[in-house]
């Protein structure tokens, strides 16, 4: 029974993670939303399995590293509030994965959508 308990509370402790970053995170809230919004889309154009699997794990991805790029630059700030140079760069290259997942998660998405919304 302690072992059932113990990996409950490591759920709560991670369901508390991603309710964190969803209220109190500006770009979290834009992933969200863009997400729901290409599932909308996925099911109104009935996508295919493989489409609707390239979808969640892309999405899955994106909200991913999101949550450690806002795990990172917590820390960061925990630790200094200077600009350090190796601060900045944590933060930086953070960032910039966020940036890359999205700019792919776009990619993706018009791929998936593109054929169904010229048709």
């Amino acid at each position: 029974m302690k072992k059932r308990n113990e990996r409950w509370k490591r759920f709560l402790y991670a369901w508390s993670g991603i309710v964190t970053a969803a209220k109190e995170e500006t770009h979290m809230k834009i992933h969200l939303t863009f997400a729901a919004v290409a599932m909308v889309f996925a099911f109104v154009f009935h996508i295919s399995i493989q489409e609707w699997l390239v979808l969640l794990l892309t999405i899955g991805v994106v909200i991913s590293l999101e949550m450690v790029n806002t795990a990172i630059e917590r820390v960061v700030d925990l630790v200094t509030k200077d600009v350090h140079p190796l601060a900045k760069a944590a933060k930086d290259i953070a960032a910039g994965a966020v940036f890359v997942a999205a700019v792919m998660a776009v990619a993706v998405g018009l791929i998936i959508f593109w054929p169904y919304v010229i048709r």
